[in-house]
């Protein structure tokens, strides 16, 4: 069975990334995980934003969260 890879899953579609703009420098963060993060890295924790699922469906893209937390 072929199935559709998810170009999606990353960091930055997640419900949990934060961007945080100090005084010197732009942070990227999980605040589920509570470390920096890049947009691009990818993590099985994966929570997308309702705009992404939305996104997804719309794609007929599957997605699994075997990880689900809040």
């Amino acid at each position: 069975m072929i199935t559709k890879v998810n170009r999606f899953q990353a960091c930055a579609t997640c419900k949990h990334y934060q961007v945080l703009k100090l005084n010197t420098r732009t942070v990227y963060r999980c605040s589920r995980l509570g470390f920096d993060t890049k947009p691009h890295y990818k993590f099985d924790c994966w929570q997308p934003k309702d705009n992404i699922i939305q996104l997804m469906k719309k794609e007929q893209i599957n997605w699994r969260n075997n990880h689900e937390r809040t």
